[in-house]
């Protein structure tokens, strides 16, 4: 499939999102049609990627992925005949309320899947997450999906809902097992404190990341740049696999900001216990999509400093805005409204 025979418009849920926006704004480059199905209304993360100029050409539909009705609606009305869906309550938010995350991660996801089929949508893209892999479990380590936590089941089971639909329906699906995204918006979620501590460093805050050991690092424009390639490939099947990403301590995550933020040596932290999921997986079958997009960890930080340093200029680096609250000299993690699609 070439960027050419894409039909009709691209709909992406979650849109307001860190990957949201990040997808949102790799389509716009690359001058498809895109529809922005998100509940929230803040725009605030696609502007810091693309300023005002980035919105033009995008048609933003206040929705929930949970109301069937709305989503066909959304679709039908706007031609939609490409399907991204990336809108989720993440962990934190489905550790405190597992029955609305099952209703948004399961139910709203089944719903993009039924809408994908009413409407012969030619395959669905969607993240899952490594978080189908547990850690602690050593018998399996990544190899079979055990998840430990809500989220993580809950991720497995739109695995399955792809499955499904493949094996009932002939409706196609590529899924991406993401594992630490980082980068500009990415301000919410369990491993959003690393993309937190750039913007500490850069404001001259200390900052304790919650989290230690070693993870697999995912830059949010290399998972949106592979979304891509996937809505222009033809998956054959129900198709699923973990994104390659740049395995890294947390100790060396923050020798990176030192060395990129002049003044930021020793503002930074971290506590040791480490993720529970694990810190390396297996990428086969990811030539799927072509040579993955991997963009070096420093590389990946300069960019984010970029991105940010320019926001500081135009007065738009306020900490609350991206995750932080200031407390003394020191920035603690804000409390966010849970976003999905």
């Amino acid at each position: 499939m070439t960027d050419g025979s894409l039909r009709g418009s691209v709909l992406v849920t979650g849109a307001l999102g860190c990957i949201g926006a990040w997808t949102v704004h790799q389509l716009r480059e690359r001058g498809f049609r895109v529809v922005a199905f998100d509940r929230a209304t803040d725009k605030r993360r696609l502007l810091l990627l693309a300023g005002e100029g980035g919105l033009e050409g995008v048609t933003f539909v206040e929705g929930d992925i949970t109301d069937i009705g709305a989503l066909e609606s959304a679709m039908r009305a706007n031609d939609v005949g490409h399907v991204i869906h990336l809108g989720a309550l993440q962990v934190p938010a489905c550790r405190v309320d597992p029955p609305l995350g099952a209703l948004v991660n399961v139910v709203g996801t089944t719903n993009v899947f039924q809408v994908a089929r009413r409407l012969s949508i030619p395959h669905v893209v969607y993240t899952s997450s490594v978080a189908v892999f547990d850690r602690t479990d050593d018998t399996t380590g990544a190899t079979t999906p055990r998840p430990g936590t809500q989220y993580g089941v809950f991720k497995l089971a739109n695995e399955g809902t792809a499955r499904v639909y493949w094996k009932d329906f002939g409706l196609g699906s590529i899924g991406l097992r993401p594992l630490t995204v980082y980068g500009p918006g990415r301000d919410q979620g369990m491993t959003s404190s690393a993309t937190k501590a750039i913007v500490a460093a850069l404001l001259g805050l200390r900052y304790e990341v919650s989290f230690g050991g070693s993870t697999l690092f995912n830059y949010a424009g290399d998972l949106a740049r592979a979304l891509v390639k996937a809505v222009l490939t033809d998956p054959g099947g129900a198709e699923v696999f973990n994104l390659n990403g740049i395995r890294t301590s947390i100790p060396e995550f923050i020798d990176g900001i030192e060395m990129v933020v002049e003044g930021a040596t020793g503002l930074l932290t971290f506590r040791p216990e480490p993720l529970q999921f694990p810190d390396d997986v297996d990428t086969s079958g990811l030539e799927l999509l072509g040579p993955p997009p991997v963009i070096p960890l420093l590389e990946g930080i300069r960019q984010s400093v970029d991105v940010y340093r320019a926001a500081q200029r135009g007065r738009r680096l306020r900490p609350i805005d991206h995750g932080l609250e200031v407390i003394g000299d020191e920035a603690v993690d804000a409390l966010p409204t849970p976003s999905a699609g």
